[in-house]
C-alpha cells in the first residue's frame, strides 16, 4: 500500500523541456519538429515506481519545424486542426520498472480530439541534483512510436513515383526536466 510521505510532486520545467517528433518526408528523409508549450506534474514514488503517475499538456500552437508555411499548414483543419483541438495531452495509466534508470510509462494520448493507449519507453530517469536556487530538479527521455492516422492525421498527398508526401509513423520525444514543488 502507497503511503503519503513516499510521493513528491514534480512540476514539468517548461524553459528546460521539449516535446520533439519526427515523420519521414518523401519517404526519403526525415522531418523533425517540436513544440514548446508543455506543462504537466510527475508524482513521484521515492522507493517503488510503479506508484508513480505522469500528466502533461502540450499546446498545438507551439510547434515549430524551423519552417513557418509547414506550422501553418499542421496547425490547420489538414492536420492537428489547432482552432478546433488546442491541445496534445497524455495521462499515464501504469508505470512499469525496467531497471536502472528505465520505465515503460503507458498511458492515455489524446491528440486531435482521439484518445489512444501508448507506452512511452523512459530512459535516463536522473537522480535528483540541486540547482544553484536550491530547488531539487529531475530529468528523462521518454520516446514512443505512433501511427498519426489512429489519431485522424489523415493528410497525405501522393508522389509521382508512386509514394507519399508524409509517412505515417511518427517518433515522439521528451526530453524534459521537473522541479520538486515546495
Amino acid at each position: 500500500m502507497m503511503t503519503e510521505t513516499a510521493t513528491t510532486t514534480w512540476n514539468l520545467d517548461p524553459t528546460h523541456s521539449a516535446a520533439e517528433f519526427k515523420v519521414k518526408h518523401m519517404m526519403i528523409s526525415w522531418v523533425k519538429g517540436k513544440f514548446t508549450g508543455l506543462s504537466g506534474a510527475l508524482t513521484l514514488h521515492e522507493t517503488d515506481h510503479s506508484y508513480s503517475s505522469v500528466e502533461a499538456t502540450i499546446d498545438v500552437s507551439s510547434i515549430d519545424t524551423g519552417a513557418g508555411d509547414r506550422d501553418g499548414h499542421l496547425k490547420s483543419a489538414d492536420f492537428f486542426d489547432a482552432e478546433q483541438f488546442p491541445t496534445l495531452s497524455f495521462k499515464s495509466t501504469k508505470v512499469e520498472p525496467k531497471g536502472k534508470g528505465e520505465l515503460s510509462v503507458i498511458g492515455e494520448l489524446t491528440m486531435h480530439g482521439v484518445t489512444k493507449t501508448v507506452t512511452f519507453a523512459v530512459e535516463d530517469l536522473s537522480e535528483p541534483a540541486k540547482d544553484p536556487w536550491g530547488n531539487q530538479r529531475i530529468g528523462l527521455v521518454a520516446t514512443t512510436k505512433v501511427n498519426r492516422k489512429d489519431f485522424g492525421l489523415n493528410w497525405n498527398s501522393t508522389l509521382e513515383t508512386g509514394g507519399v508526401l508524409v509517412g505515417e509513423d511518427v517518433t515522439i520525444t521528451l526530453d524534459v526536466q521537473f522541479v520538486k514543488a515546495a
